[in-house]
């Protein structure tokens, strides 16, 4: 707002005073938002980070043993193995919201009793290996897509937040403090100008005073 477009009165200036404090607080609350916004960021990359080296090992423990039972069977009976399903399972979403954030919460469940989908004596070692991995991978793989897609909303947010913090901290804020500042001279001058009227007034009652005493 333009000093012309507001009148330059005490009132005036008081209520300008009150929006600044108003704006530095809101400020200061938005930038201890923006910083425990980080913080939770931070926390969650680094459960992602340590939950996706977990995935990355179970995987390559499975495909290593899917490999190795691979090797000794023939075409046909891999096939005959795995066309049937070991498992089914069943996955629940839902959302929670902290600071603002919207976050996916993914539930899995297995659906009844996990069962081997093949004689014992008909497959290598090595496929019930691989299976029981891979039960063991699914619900990892589940919580690591929650934990990115929790990921990427945090950090929308975070600079969301901190594109306000800066218009607050480097338009709104100097703006409210060059205007009061306008003010403040514009009531001084009005202030000088009254002060010297009043001189001035003082000098000509004294100088006509002083011409009807002759």
């Amino acid at each position: 707002m333009a000093i012309g477009q507001i009148n330059p009165t005490r009132m005036e200036l008081t209520k300008l005073k009150n929006q600044l404090a108003i704006t530095r607080r809101g400020h200061h609350l938005l930038k201890d938002k923006q910083d425990e916004l980080i913080r939770q960021f931070m926390e969650i990359l680094y459960r992602t980070k340590d939950l996706r080296t977990e995935v990355e090992k179970i995987t390559s423990k499975a495909l290593s043993s899917f490999k190795k039972g691979r090797a000794k069977t023939r075409e046909a009976e891999l096939y005959e193995l795995t066309s049937v399903p070991a498992f089914s399972w069943s996955l629940q979403t839902s959302k929670s919201m902290t600071m603002s954030v919207e976050s996916p919460h993914l539930r899995f469940s297995l659906d009844g009793k996990t069962e081997l989908p093949y004689a014992l004596s008909s497959a290598p070692q090595e496929f019930d290996e691989a299976l029981m991995l891979g039960l063991e991978l699914l619900p990892k793989l589940i919580a690591l897509a929650e934990l990115e897609k929790t990921t990427e909303t945090f950090a929308r947010e975070i600079e969301k937040t901190r594109r306000r913090v800066n218009a607050i901290e480097h338009i709104m804020i100097p703006e409210q403090v060059a205007l009061i500042k306008d003010i403040k001279t514009k009531l001084a001058d009005q202030e000088m100008a009254g002060t010297i009227r009043v001189m001035k007034s003082k000098e000509m009652i004294i100088k006509k005073i002083r011409n009807n005493q002759k």
